[in-house]
């Protein structure tokens, strides 16, 4: 009987403690704070399998030139602010956030990503880290035409990649 008492008296410190840790503010809130403990891999475990389970297998078109094109504008409009332009350093957007948002199409990106899973991404959004969802702001297709831009920028056709490469609007 004591045993089960002490995992009880246990358990209930443990939930307690982290209910105070919150509380009285010990938790880091501000995007320039050290991240808690587990709470990158925490984050992930869940939105990993969250992608796995939900992100579509198959794009439903292969893109033209025209639909890259047009990700390379949507991409621009909406993306870049955030994860940046081709070859511009970060803007003071990205660099005030917490997690780092990823630099798309500067070095590895998401190229060896699965277009469904930028897809789903793009259209869900990332709780807790700036990403916002676009399904409401953008149709299927343009959602699309930005996850196919991304999922080949490392082999864009050359007039795609002149509109990716002009200067980001002042951010």
């Amino acid at each position: 009987m004591k045993f089960i008492l002490g995992i009880i008296v246990g358990v209930v410190l443990v939930f307690a403690s982290v209910y105070l840790y919150f509380r009285f503010g010990y938790a880091p809130v501000a995007t320039a704070a050290s991240p808690i403990p587990f709470e990158r891999r925490l984050a992930h475990l869940g939105l990993d399998a969250k992608i796995e389970k939900e992100a579509p297998k198959t794009p439903p078109f292969q893109a033209a030139d025209s639909d890259l094109q047009e990700g390379a504008h949507l991409y621009r409009e909406h993306c870049a602010m955030c994860h940046g332009g081709w070859g511009t350093p970060k803007t003071a957007t990205a660099k005030g956030m917490y997690p780092r948002p990823p630099q798309l199409l500067k070095g590895k990106g998401v190229t060896d990503d699965p277009a469904g899973e930028t897809y789903w991404k793009v259209s869900n959004g990332i709780r807790l880290t700036g990403m916002p969802a676009y399904k409401d702001s953008l149709s299927d297709k343009q959602m699309w035409e930005i996850s196919l831009l991304l999922a080949g920028a490392d082999k864009l056709p050359a007039d795609v990649l002149a509109i990716l490469q002009q200067p980001l609007p002042a951010q």
